[in-house]
């Protein structure tokens, strides 16, 4: 009876961190070997990270990667490492360019052993599309790699391969009994689904075990959730692995029955707001820490949009590295200060305030009369929002914290945020959160202990930027609005479309307008995490200067 013990490396390799990596590998195999695991898989590209993006265009980055597999290989011993890697092919290209000949690079998965490569597979599907840019970078592999170990018949697949029928076909046609999966897939609230329904299709169509190892961590604006899965050679769910969190995770598969046996897989959760707001939470450290700032400054208004980050970035990052700014002006309503400042001193926060009305009036004052003959309108409500940005600006250079903007989804798909002003920062944790998902996530933490005032999640929402404001003097009521978003921004339904499934038609126009109009807004917004099937940025680029309406 062929049993093959192994370990899933669900841990966090960062882009860049080459060193970091081969390091974290090395300790990490040494742990599974003591586990007694006859093999150890990490995640796809574990060495470089996932993605490097031009990184890969640099020899001296391939040169060190390649450095470090070498050094991973020699100091692993008594147990078989699988691990991804950047690579060049050992065949010579001929190209048409001025480099006449050149090595391809590979999206790579090695089998160390014994202190060399035993084989390498080239992963064949380099997915184009949302997030990934592989075949900017990669050429694709053509064969299948099948190997022997403790027994079993084992086949290498690399992420996007699993969700093609080609390559799951070809291991399976060289004799594997067992699928493994390296991965960097991309977190988003319906991927896990996705995934497992992949997965399952695939075990049940060949009748082999499916072992899908995924990175977890937070990458610019993309975070990887982990929730590695175990399928039996029936479909059914093995073992699930809990999203964002790091874990070694031991199993064992029968090469016979084709079933898995979990040994060491901590219980994963089935509530999607927590996954969620774990995934923002991780985002914020990771992006804060990976580049080196001591912590974080926002501006906290008493609305729902700051409380909710603010209390992320607490999670995030501890209280002592996150700093609360009150910015309040003649249009600050009490609720408003109230609701920040118990905020901040439920969460244990740094908090001051700087009024902005003596830079209001300053302005003012130096442009009544270039203004003169011209009523108020938008432009002094822009202007209070500019001067919050310059002064939150100013403070993150004076004491080198990284300025959290506060923008939600909503706001940023119709243009309802201020350029140079509220869309200030370095980085923006809910700018693919809907708005009506900020209520359910504030909601949701508070169930986990109370740090959101109930009167700033109940009042209606406002920027407060000229007397008794409400966001839905110029918008739909949310719960409409983000419907549309949905529809005309996710599924890229027309607008015909979302009227024929009971939308006002004026409504549905106005917003599609609106989306349309501030492709250059958001072209300058600072990143934030991918958390939905269709961000805004690399995910969904439509051209600034368009006839198309």
């Amino acid at each position: 009876m062929a049993v093959l013990r192994f370990a899933l490396a669900q841990h966090d390799f960062a882009v860049g961190a080459v060193d970091a990596n081969g390091a974290r590998a090395i300790e990490l195999a040494h742990r599974a070997r003591e586990a007694g695991a006859d093999l150890v898989v990490f995640p796809e590209l574990a060495i470089s990270g996932y993605p490097p993006d031009d990184l890969l265009r640099r020899p001296s980055f391939i040169a060190a990667c390649d450095a470090a597999m070498e050094r991973v290989a020699r100091e692993t011993f008594g147990v078989d490492v699988l691990i991804g890697h950047p690579a060049q092919a050992r065949a010579v290209a001929h190209t048409a360019d001025e480099h006449a000949f050149q090595r391809p690079l590979l999206n790579a998965l090695s089998l160390l052993r014994d202190g060399a490569e035993r084989t390498r597979y080239a992963k064949h599907a380099l997915p184009n599309y949302g997030v990934f840019d592989e075949k900017r970078y990669f050429t694709p592999g053509t064969d299948p790699h099948v190997m022997d170990i403790a027994g079993v018949r084992v086949g290498l697949l690399i992420c996007e391969d699993v969700w093609i029928d080609a390559p799951v076909d070809a291991a399976c046609a060289a004799g594997a009994q067992l699928l493994v999966v390296p991965n960097a897939s991309p977190y988003d609230t319906g991927k896990q689904a996705e995934r497992l329904a992949v997965l399952q299709r695939q075990a049940k169509r060949h009748g082999v075990g499916i072992a899908y190892v995924n990175v977890v961590g937070g990458q610019d604006d993309v975070v990887f959730d982990g929730a590695s899965l175990l399928i039996d050679a029936d479909g059914r769910v093995a073992a699930r692995a809990p999203a964002f969190r790091e874990a070694l995770l031991s199993a064992r598969y029968d090469a016979s029955s084709g079933r898995f046996v979990a040994e060491d897989w901590p219980e994963a959760g089935d509530d999607p707001e927590q996954a969620l707001y774990d995934g923002l939470v991780w985002g914020i450290r990771d992006y804060v820490t990976k580049n080196g700032f001591p912590g974080v400054l926002l501006g906290l208004s008493g609305g729902i949009d700051s409380a909710l980050t603010v209390a992320l970035a607490v999670d995030a990052l501890g209280p002592e590295r996150v700093h609360a700014v009150m910015l309040p002006s003649r249009y600050t309503s009490q609720l408003s200060l109230d609701g920040a400042r118990a905020q901040a001193e439920v969460l244990g926060v740094g908090y001051e305030t700087v009024a902005i009305e003596p830079a209001f009036e300053a302005m003012i004052g130096a442009l009544t009369p270039v203004f003169a003959g011209k009523p108020a309108d938008l432009t002094e409500e822009n202007l209070q929002a500019r001067i919050r940005g310059t002064l939150l600006m100013a403070l993150s250079n004076k004491h080198g914290r990284l300025l959290l903007a506060t923008s939600n989804k909503s706001e940023m798909a119709v243009g309802y945020s201020t350029l140079y002003g509220d869309m200030c920062g370095a980085y923006a944790p809910i700018k693919d959160v809907y708005k009506t998902q900020v209520y359910r996530l504030a909601r949701w933490r508070n169930r986990q202990g109370a740090v959101i005032p109930e009167a700033v999640i109940e009042r209606p929402p406002s920027a407060e930027l000229r007397a008794d404001q409400t966001d839905q003097d110029s918008l739909p009521a949310y719960d409409e609005l983000d419907a549309i978003l949905e529809r005309f921004v996710e599924r890229e339904q027309s607008r015909a479309d979302i009227v024929a499934a009971g939308f006002d038609a004026e409504t549905v126009g106005r917003v599609a307008t609106l989306v349309l109009r501030n492709e250059f807004k958001r072209r300058q917004s600072p990143p934030g995490p991918k958390v939905t099937p269709r961000a805004f940025g690399r995910e969904r680029r439509y051209p600034i200067t368009s006839g198309w309406k």
